[in-house]
């Protein structure tokens, strides 16, 4: 028996030591939802992109626009912060992740508009913008609103919209919700736990 014992205890150890991004994590959260990376948009460099452009690549979803004034640009950091730690702990997982950003706002947010905003953030973030019409499809197929709120006299308006980070998986399928409310950690964690 002590001869088994051994080789049973360092069976143990060793399975006890694989890394927590081997373990099944479960479903995700979103699995089945009826919501889906699908769009036609024309990216900050003037290409016309749709979500087939990503196909086998996970995907991080933000919709705002560039005139908000406060949420949209520490959304965009925390989401940020978040990738470029994940890329400096497993590059090869993170280099599988392309964050873009959907404007919500096609009027003012121009392609070279999105090239200017898009620079303050990760280098790998795409802009996207295009018709009132194709933005309107965008965010619906997304599960995503947005309404205008009256301007001021001098024509100004800003933009309520949904607050959400999406993760979607290398066929476009919703996996998670990314919690940028709880900082870059939790963002992290779920990263971890959904990239494969």
């Amino acid at each position: 028996m002590n001869g088994l014992r051994t080789p049973l205890l360092a069976l143990a150890a060793s399975l006890l030591a694989l890394p927590a991004c081997q373990a099944d994590p479960g479903p995700p959260p979103l699995a089945g939802a009826r919501m889906a990376n699908r769009f036609a948009l024309t990216a900050h460099d003037g290409r016309r992109l749709t979500g087939d452009a990503f196909a086998g690549r996970y995907r991080i979803v933000y919709f705002g626009y560039t005139f908000c004034p406060d949420v949209c640009p520490v959304d965009l950091q925390l989401i940020s912060a978040a990738l470029r730690s994940f890329e400096q702990s497993d590059p090869r997982r993170a280099a599988r992740v392309q964050p873009l950003f959907i404007t919500t706002d096609p009027a003012r947010d121009t392609p070279a508009m999105l090239a200017d905003y898009i620079d303050n953030f990760h280098p790998r973030l795409i802009g996207l913008t295009g018709s009132a019409d194709e933005v309107g499809r965008a965010a619906s197929a997304h599960g995503v609103t947005f309404v205008r709120r009256a301007g001021s006299e001098g024509g100004a308006y800003l933009l309520d919209h949904s607050r959400y980070a999406i993760l979607y998986g290398p066929q476009g399928e919703p996996l998670a919700i990314l919690p940028h409310d709880q900082g870059p950690q939790a963002m992290i964690d779920a990263l971890e736990r959904w990239v494969r």
